[in-house]
């Protein structure tokens, strides 16, 4: 009887403040309606706090404010690269600088000569800068700055047991800086690339060259070539 009674006296007590509670929320709910202006909510988002959302009450400004601190930043940060890419381009936004050519095809072969021989690389695919002069088969740095060079070389004897000899080294204003070559009987033809990068005064030249008493024979097209492109200048 006695766990009955109390029971009934707990049951009451909640229906009690379940009641008080919902008195509370429906006089706020007047109030606000009866609030001449607008409702001092600070950081509450009163329209929601009285419909009892509870996932945007409190949070719904701070996130707001978030938000637009993101936003200012995303926005800053896009105008420092903006900003940045406008620089790079300023330095190198003009230089148009790279070449590549390549040996005609011929049924005779290039050499042997009494003397190193530059490669005429006459079949002209690019030339931005016109750095580049087929019939000298050099390239002249427009201006100062790092390079990229590459070369390829092949050579074909066509008769097996006929000597593969072949050397071919590039230059740098006269010195040899990279080579490749070839002296056996066992292999009728071979192809190798070599790629190096330069650093070049305005003026420098660079160029590809047979030695004396090498040839190469049995060229076809874009087999031969030699090619360049500036990386960065070092000078403005």
């Amino acid at each position: 009887m006695r766990a009955i009674v109390c029971t009934l006296f707990l049951s009451g007590l909640l229906c009690d403040s379940c009641l008080r509670a919902e008195n509370t929320l429906s006089s706020l709910k007047a109030a606000a309606v009866a609030w001449p202006g607008e409702l001092p909510c600070r950081k509450w988002d009163c329209e929601c706090a009285f419909k009892r959302q509870r996932g945007c009450c409190c949070a719904n400004n701070q996130l707001q404010e978030v938000e637009n601190k993101i936003f200012t930043r995303i926005m800053d940060l896009s105008e420092k690269i903006s900003q940045l890419a406008d620089n790079v381009l300023e330095v190198i936004g003009d230089v148009k600088i790279a070449f590549t050519a390549s040996m005609s095809p011929r049924t005779n072969c290039f050499g042997p000569f009494n003397r190193n021989s530059p490669i005429p690389y006459d079949v002209i695919t690019l030339n931005q800068g016109d750095g580049y002069n087929a019939a000298l088969g050099t390239f002249t740095a427009p201006r100062s700055a790092l390079y990229s060079f590459s070369f390829s070389v092949y050579s074909k004897v066509g008769v097996v047991g006929k000597k593969l000899y072949y050397k071919v080294q590039l230059m740098q204003n006269g010195k040899a800086v990279a080579s490749t070559w070839e002296d056996n009987w066992e292999d009728s033809e071979d192809s190798s690339t070599q790629t190096v990068l330069l650093s070049l005064q305005k003026g420098g030249q660079v160029y590809v060259e047979l030695l004396s008493g090498r040839q190469l024979c049995g060229s076809g097209i874009g087999l031969n070539t030699f090619s360049g492109a500036l990386i960065y200048p070092t000078e403005p």
